[in-house]
Parts: structure tokens; sequence; C-alpha cells
């Protein structure tokens, strides 16, 4: 999670294409909010599931261009790992924190 925030932080599209596992990865990224200004990340909590499947809640805030107030992005992330990808993790999607 940290160093995906970290990617986000120095806009590395690829590096981003590259952790998303590839059942939900889009073909391509949006552009980035050109001016945002990442204020830092939290880790709330992370856990296991099994071995292939894990979550992570976390808080990243931001200032949007131009100033504004400062904004927070709050999710529940799911990860897998598996075969194709060597063990390593991969963002899957944001869950309802229900459904874990």
């Amino acid at each position: 999670m940290r160093s995906r925030y970290s990617a986000y932080v120095l806009e590395l599209r690829q590096y981003l294409l590259d952790t998303w596992h590839e059942r939900t990865r889009p073909a391509q990224m949006e552009r980035f909010d050109s001016g945002v200004k990442w204020l830092g990340l939290t880790v709330k909590r992370a856990w296991t599931t099994s071995e292939s499947e894990g979550f992570v809640e976390f808080v990243a805030r931001n200032r949007p261009p131009g100033g504004g107030a400062a904004q927070r992005l709050q999710e529940l992330s799911r990860f897998a790992r598996d075969e194709s990808t060597q063990g390593r993790w991969q963002y899957v999607d944001a869950v309802d924190a229900g459904e874990q």
C-alpha cells in the first residue's frame, strides 16, 4: 500500500499498473490531477483472510490544486496474490467495509 501511495505522489503510472491485479486493471490509467499536493498516508489496519487475499484500510490526505481545503480519501482495499504474480501482492479493488 505504501509503495502504491508513493507511486501516486510521484505519478508513476506504470508502477501502479504493474501492481494492479489483472482481473481489475484498466487498459490505461486516467490522467493524474496535476497540482495535487499529497500530504500523507496513514495505514489504519491490514490483515489477511487467506494466503492469497488481504485487506488494507488507509487514509490518504491531499490538497487540491490552487490551495483549498485538504481532502481525505479513506478506503478499504483488497489485495490478492497468486502464482501469476510470483507471490507478490497486487491491488484488486476498493470494497465496502461490510464485504470483507
